[in-house]
């Protein structure tokens, strides 16, 4: 039985025969750039104390060391309680999308129609993870991403109105509003009253927030800021009535460089004006629009996070609500595999079901294991999250970036599968596969991604070697330090390169795919060491390099997800533990491939020069604006 207030009366309208509704992951484009890294990994996360030692698993990676708390055993964070809770939301939540949602109406249409909205209203579904005292349903983010995933099977584009909204709208004035701005805003975000949107985009900065060129300029009577500029492709930019505006603001002192400062802006202020909404691949019908802001006034008591502090702003809402991208992709491939099992299982070609010849079987199994290697991750970040880690925004960009090439390709497959009914409107799968193609893109391009995942582990595994250094200097008092040291090189030079054992925390029947992922570690520490020793501080400049090293993390990332999560399935026998058994091993057999080649790729000579050769190759077809060769005809 439900105790009282937990969750506000779990669906606020259960009575009336409503559902609640979950929200998708929202679109946004996120801003790294690697020129510019030292500044933006300062700013998006709290630089940790000298004494303090990063317990992040993604960045001991770096370091080629496990850091097992994250990751072994498989994180069960919820309480009884909350089980419960979040089962009684379940049901109701695809209830909702099986029985009032269309779709594919709302795809054709471009918009959701007003009597839905309402309805979503009315069911609290605009504030899934607002704290119950402002109004909402004050959900975890393991019980946040159990929903997101159902709206990630159902229907992509309505889910991205309730995201953007929740999940970067409004999450700043969560992480940091002050008192009196939670009061005044949140009651009217939670209950779907006034929507949210996240303006940060411009038409010069994409990926490189720190160029943006909004302005806002404090008032004579120093009471107000006046906003100038303007904002590109704002999920909700047409709706919403309460934003999140990043704009530069003079330094107090008159001298230094203008600072991004985040502002909560109401459309009530006046000057702010929107295009019409864009016309999209997918996606369809959340509204997209530009945003117009002239002479904008904003109460100095709307700053958010403080006057220059807008880029932490940004980057801690993005990173926040980053992993549940994961979730959301993770239930629109079952969906899809869902699509694919029952076609293969019904559809006859040569005198057999098309599910009994191995190209189809195939495909299968590997859709499958991709969603169970997104499912695990994202189930694992979201965990870590609820059980108090601050640094996760490594895990989070490898979720989202495995998460949304893996739904791509299922989706692909899945089409393949279903041959010509795949192709057509009605069977629903086109439209899935056009909603799709954004997550590559927003809240990060998974190229960006890459570059931040491997220039932010490798400016903390930099640190190793700046102590190495101090270490040297004094040898007599760091002795133990200098052995331990030069006893591992002396070991990678006989080529033993096995690294820390993960063996005492996974099953004994997964010890295979266990030495794989400790031996894919040592050489990951040890790669990036010699990228350290080799580049220092240019490293930042060699991207061939940094891909590699940022698909070897993904790799690496996901074999320790699954064999963690195999683990705990064989051995509290769960019915599914065989299956879940196999399904990591071969994920760990050929990832284990693959981080060797990837890791082998950025010291190897041919590989080396055939980056060079890419390089060039892109120059000259830049210079010439398109292709150089001449056409095999001659003219």
């Amino acid at each position: 039985m439900l105790r009282s207030g937990r969750l506000i009366t779990v669906m606020k309208h259960a009575a009336a025969n409503r559902y609640v509704m979950p929200a998708a992951r929202p679109a946004a484009v996120v801003l790294y750039q690697d020129q510019r890294f030292k500044a933006a990994a300062a700013a998006s996360q709290p630089k940790p104390q000298p004494e303090q030692e990063s317990k992040s698993f993604a960045m001991g990676l770096f370091k080629g060391q496990v850091y097992a708390d994250q990751v072994f055993p498989f994180p069960e964070v919820l309480t009884e309680e909350q089980k419960e809770t979040l089962e009684m939301l379940v049901d109701p939540t695809a209830k909702f999308f099986e029985e009032v949602n269309d779709a594919a109406k709302n795809d054709q249409q471009e918009t959701v129609d007003d009597e839905t909205l309402q309805g979503l209203r009315e069911m609290g579904a605009f504030g899934l993870q607002v704290p119950q005292e402002y109004g909402g349903l004050g959900l975890t983010n393991t019980q946040y991403a159990r929903l997101v995933e159902i709206v990630g099977a159902h229907d992509l584009g309505v889910g991205i109105v309730l995201g953007a909204h929740q999940s970067i709208g409004f999450k700043g004035i969560l992480l940091f509003g002050d008192k009196k701005q939670k009061e005044k805003y949140l009651p009217q975000v939670a209950s779907g009253e006034k929507i949210a949107a996240f303006c940060l985009t411009e038409p010069a900065s994409g990926s490189d927030a720190s160029s943006i060129r909004s302005r806002a300029v404090l008032s004579e009577d120093g009471k107000h800021y006046i906003l100038n500029g303007s904002k590109i492709w704002i999920s909700n930019g047409g709706t919403a009535e309460i934003f999140t505006v990043f704009a530069q603001t003079p330094s107090p002192d008159g001298k230094s460089k203008d600072k991004i400062t985040a502002f909560i802006v109401e459309r009530s202020f006046g000057g702010i004006t929107n295009g019409p909404p864009e016309k999209k691949m997918g996606i369809k019908c959340s509204n997209t629009a530009e945003l117009y802001f002239e002479d904008v006034k904003i109460p100095v008591e709307n700053v958010l996070g403080g006057v220059g502090g807008g880029f932490k702003v940004a980057m801690n809402i993005l990173n926040n609500g980053r992993f549940g991208m994961g979730a959301a992709l993770s239930g629109t491939m079952r969906a899809l595999i869902q699509k694919a099992a029952d076609h293969a299982a019904n559809r006859t070609q040569f005198g057999n079901t098309i599910d009994q010849y191995g190209v189809i079987q195939e495909k299968i199994a590997r859709m499958a294991i991709k969603h169970y290697v997104t499912e695990s991750m994202a189930y694992m970040i979201s965990s870590n999250m609820d059980a108090g880690s601050k640094e996760f925004q490594i895990e989070a960009a490898i979720g989202k970036i495995y998460g949304s090439e893996s739904a791509w390709s299922v989706a692909d497959e899945c089409i393949q599968i279903c041959g010509g009914m795949g192709f057509m409107r009605d069977s629903g799968i086109e439209r899935v596969m056009r909603d799709l193609r954004i997550f590559r893109i927003f809240e990060g391009t998974n190229d960006i991604l890459r570059l931040f995942i491997s220039l932010t582990g490798i400016q903390n595994a930099g640190g190793h070697l700046k102590e190495l250094q101090k270490a040297f200097k004094n040898p007599a008092a760091n002795f133990g330090v200098i052995v331990e040291e030069a006893n591992k090189r002396a070991k990678r030079m006989m080529g033993f390169t096995q690294g820390p054992s993960l063996a005492e925390y996974t099953h004994p029947s997964l010890s295979r795919s266990a030495s794989q992922s400790s031996k894919a570690i040592a050489e990951f520490g040890m790669s990036v060491e010699d990228l350290l020793i080799k580049f220092r501080k240019n490293i930042v400049h060699e991207q061939f390099l940094l891909w590699r090293v940022a698909e070897a993390a993904i790799d690496i990332y996901g074999m320790v997800a699954v064999l963690s999560r195999a683990s705990r399935s064989l051995n509290e026998g769960h019915s599914t533990a065989e299956h879940e058994s196999m399904m990591c091993q071969v994920f760990c057999n050929e990832a284990s491939v693959r981080v060797a080649e990837n890791l082998m790729a950025v010291r190897d000579a041919t590989n080396l020069s055939n980056f060079k050769k890419l390089s060039q190759i892109s120059k000259d077809v830049i210079s010439h604006g398109g292709v150089m060769q001449q056409h095999p005809l001659g003219f």
